[in-house]
C-alpha cells in the first residue's frame, strides 16, 4: 500500500517538472516571426524601454524586448563601466563564432566617444554588440530579460538573434537612445 505522503511528493514533483517545462517552452517561443526576406535599413534601441525596433523606409518591421549592460542608465563613458553606449553608430561587422550566440558589432566608439574619453584620461572601451545568449545558456530564452547582465551589449534570445542576423545587413545605422 502506497502512503499518502509519498503520493503527495510525487504529485508535487510532477507539477514542478511540468511547470518548469512550460516556462522553458514559453521562454524559447519566437513571437510574430519576421519574414525571412525582410531587411532593415535602420535599428533603433530605446534603452529606457528595453526595446530594439527594426525599420525599413521609416516603417517599423518588428520590435524586440532586450536586456542591456549592468549599468543601463546613462551613456557609456569608459571601458569597464558596464554601460550601453548612446548615439548614432553602424552595424559594421558580424561574428558567427562569438562567445555569445551570434554577434552583430556596433561601431562604438565613434570620434565623439574617443574624444570624450581622451578628455577624461580613460579608454572608451569597445566590443559592443547585439548578441544572443552566452553559449550553453540559450535555453534561458526570454528569462534573460529579468536582469541586465551584459558589459554594455544589447542582448536578445537566440531565436530573435537568428532573425536579426538575417534582417540587419552590415552598414545598417543603429540609433541607441537613452
Amino acid at each position: 500500500m502506497i502512503k499518502k505522503g509519498f503520493l503527495w511528493v510525487i504529485t508535487v514533483i510532477g507539477l514542478i517538472t511540468v511547470s518548469i517545462g512550460a516556462i522553458f517552452l514559453w521562454a524559447n517561443h519566437l513571437e510574430n516571426p519576421l519574414s525571412p526576406d525582410m531587411r532593415a535599413d535602420l535599428v533603433v534601441v530605446e534603452k529606457s524601454r528595453r526595446r530594439l525596433t527594426l525599420y525599413f523606409k521609416g516603417e517599423p518591421l518588428k520590435t524586440y524586448k532586450i536586456s542591456l549592460g549592468r549599468v543601463p542608465v546613462g551613456p557609456k563613458e569608459r571601458e569597464g563601466d558596464n554601460k550601453t553606449p548612446e548615439g548614432r553608430y553602424t552595424i559594421d561587422f558580424r561574428n558567427p563564432k562569438s562567445l555569445y550566440y551570434l554577434a552583430l558589432h556596433i561601431s562604438y566608439p565613434n570620434q565623439k566617444d574617443i574624444q570624450a574619453a581622451r578628455e577624461k584620461g580613460v579608454s572608451p572601451g569597445g566590443d559592443i554588440m547585439i548578441h544572443g545568449l552566452p553559449n550553453r545558456f540559450g535555453r534561458l530564452g526570454k528569462l534573460h530579460r529579468l536582469v541586465d547582465l551584459s558589459r554594455g551589449c544589447i542582448v536578445v534570445t537566440n531565436k530573435e538573434m537568428d532573425e536579426l542576423w538575417r534582417a540587419i545587413p552590415n552598414g545598417t545605422p543603429i540609433d541607441i537612445e537613452p
